[in-house]
């Protein structure tokens, strides 16, 4: 584990810094449309024991691994479907990581000792100039301590993994805001077994065929686990009327509040609540998204006690945001 500071590495001079690294076996956190990714050689295993160790992450847990071309997947894979063809066409380089079965050969810990490999093309600029230039693929899960925040800023890279990685590529914040969708395609359906950015209507229209999105699951998959994506402080997510009668009974000074509506922004200017513990997110999915890790992180101070939430719509063009908010949630109240 590196016990040094963490360098923030800047412009094209730390693209090479991170390529050099890289091929050394360190961890680097780097951007990627989704979040930050921490990144480390996938065919070194020295490397790749590092990532774990680095977010104090269990090893029975796969590991998405990036590719840098669609030609990769036949050095992780076998027995790939036709439709992942027409999937990556249409989404890569982008949030979609497919479930495939693994090479009978394979032996890594990406796998977290599972038959199947996740993989994805990802579209940041900078990541997939250094992949396509290294033609390396590199594991990376989410640049943060186990079931922590996923940063989508160099800035939350460091608050977490900071004397615990060699360095972070600034690459400015995050396009997506949430991890990328994850489809297991090695079965006869397609399934959702994580929302994202991409949703199963899209997959879809591409296949022309249903797909199966459970409401649970049992596979290990990154992001399966029920407390997950937290903050520091407790969460609680309310409905809105929920979280106007709790305004209405306590007008607690410790408390931070991300909301939506204008009902619940009215109520807190009335109730004279402090504007830097009141963050109000746009109502579409993708904005809230894109914004929900950082506000909060923004809102999770050493002073603060509790968030209260606002919980979205419940219906399908909100589900990867009702699934981070659900695991990020300590109590969930939302029910009315």
């Amino acid at each position: 584990m590196t016990t040094n500071m963490t360098k923030i590495l800047f412009n094209e001079l730390g693209v090479e810094q991170t390529k050099k690294l890289l091929r050394c076996g360190e961890c680097v956190a780097i951007p990627t449309e989704t979040v930050y990714g921490l990144a480390a050689d996938a065919q070194n295993p020295n490397a790749v024991r590092k990532i774990f160790a680095a977010k104090g992450r269990p090893t029975n847990h796969p590991l998405i691994v990036h590719i840098p071309n669609i030609s990769h997947i036949q050095r992780w894979a076998q027995d790939v479907p036709n439709l992942v063809e027409k999937l990556a066409e249409a989404f890569w380089p982008g949030p979609l990581t497919f479930i495939l079965n693994a090479r009978e050969d394979l032996d890594s810990p990406v796998t977290g000792g599972l038959k199947t490999v996740a993989l994805r093309i990802p579209a940041h600029p900078l990541l997939l100039d250094i992949l396509t230039d290294l033609d390396m693929s590199l594991a990376a899960p989410s640049a943060n301590r186990y079931k922590g925040l996923s940063p989508t800023c160099s800035e939350q890279v460091l608050q977490q993994l900071n004397g615990r990685i060699a360095g972070i590529l600034e690459g400015g914040n995050c396009e997506h805001g949430i991890e990328s969708t994850i489809v297991d395609v090695t079965g006869n359906h397609v399934r959702v077994l994580r929302a994202g950015p991409i949703n199963a209507s899209d997959i879809e229209e591409v296949i022309k065929q249903p797909v199966i999105v459970p409401n649970t699951h049992n596979d290990i998959v990154p992001g399966n686990v029920s407390a997950h994506y937290q903050p520091n402080t407790p969460v609680t997510l309310l409905s809105q009327n929920q979280l106007l009668e709790r305004l209405e009974e306590n007008n607690n000074q410790n408390t931070g509040y991300l909301v939506f509506s204008e009902n619940c922004s009215d109520a807190l200017s009335r109730h004279n609540v402090s504007g830097n513990r009141i963050i109000k997110l746009r109502d579409t999915p993708a904005e809230y998204a894109r914004h929900l890790y950082y506000s909060l992180y923004l809102l999770d101070t050493p002073d603060t006690a509790e968030i209260l939430v606002e919980a979205p719509k419940q219906d399908t063009s909100w589900l990867a945001v009702n699934d981070r908010l659900s695991r990020a949630a300590s109590y969930c109240l939302a029910d009315d």
